[in-house]
């Protein structure tokens, strides 16, 4: 391997009362009825042996969609707790091999806060995980704004994981496929043009997947927005602030998407990201071997596979 010794920003966890949770609600997972996860298959052992295999030197370990509000408030501060209180433990046991992203209930943004300064200050988390929409609540509505001051004021790092947009499904397509691209865009755009990075320039966002499509069509969105309506900002700031973003390369690291994400990433701004065990190990593979092969110099892919992360997360430097 080219530099085996990765820090994965996206890597999911699968904590039992979760999965239990999505059976008993008849959630969809992967654009089908959930039935459970064994094909997933995470524990503690299968991660840590697919990090091996992989290069990858520490995860941050997060719950993928659709998060933890399935449409019950109460059960969604539980769920938060005990799947967070869960994750903890497996970074208590391997802390230099594990860190986490906490589960909020949203769009329940006062138990949301709490709920984020309990897994900071007491389990050690080292960032929160969101969803692009919960319910249809995006995470730029102006009823956020507490959460975010409470981010703002921590200097947190926070995950942007995609989820099921409200609209319906392309004939019946997946909405990992299709939707969940769109959806970070869509998220992503809003933040900006909300104006929540600049209200809070300390919050640091990883957008998963490589953004979407943002850094592909972020001129675009800049170019426009003066035209349809923003008139505080020119399209300089607002590529600007689309800039502030951190992108994965989760699925991302094919040889058509990283030269537009190396080109509109800034630097220190691109993390390596694998979508397992979601994403099957073979899937990763083929992404880590884009990844081995572009033709870049080596300083810059070993800060994309590791620097970069570093920074972010000193405990792993």
């Amino acid at each position: 391997m080219r530099f085996p010794d990765r820090i994965d920003v996206h890597h999911h966890i699968v904590p039992p009362m979760w999965s239990n949770a999505l059976y008993l609600h008849g959630r969809e997972f992967l654009g089908k009825r959930f039935d459970g996860l064994p094909s997933l298959g995470w524990s503690v052992d299968s991660a840590l042996s697919m990090m091996d295999e992989q290069g990858v030197a520490a995860s941050i370990l997060s719950v993928t969609s659709p998060g933890v509000h399935l449409g019950d408030r109460e059960q969604a501060r539980g769920l938060a707790r005990s799947a967070n209180e869960y994750t903890a433990q497996a970074v208590e046991a391997h802390p230099e091999r594990f860190g986490f992203f906490a589960s909020l209930p949203l769009p329940d943004v006062e138990a949301a806060v709490a709920e984020a300064a309990y897994a900071l200050d007491t389990l050690g988390a080292d960032g929160v995980v969101l969803m692009s929409n919960v319910r249809g609540a995006y995470p730029g509505a102006d009823d956020h704004e507490p959460l975010w001051a409470e981010l703002d004021r921590r200097k947190a790092v926070v995950f942007l994981h995609p989820a099921q947009p409200p609209l319906p499904l392309l004939h019946d397509t997946a909405g990992p496929l299709v939707d969940y691209v769109y959806d970070t865009t869509r998220a992503a755009v809003d933040l900006v043009l909300g104006g929540v990075l600049r209200r809070h320039p300390d919050v640091k966002i990883i957008l998963a997947h490589g953004g979407g499509f943002l850094p592909y069509a972020a001129h675009r969105f800049a170019g426009l927005t003066p035209a349809v309506g923003e008139t505080t900002r020119d399209a300089d700031e607002l590529i600007e602030d689309f800039a502030r973003f951190y992108f994965d390369t989760a699925l991302s690291a094919g040889p058509a998407a990283l030269p537009s994400l190396l080109a509109f990433a800034r630097p220190g701004h691109l993390l390596f990201g694998s979508d397992w065990p979601v994403a099957p190990a073979e899937v990763g593979a083929s992404q880590r071997e884009f990844l081995e092969a572009y033709p870049c110099d080596d300083a810059v892919m070993k800060a994309v596979d590791r620097g970069n992360a570093a920074e972010l997360f000193p405990r792993f430097a």
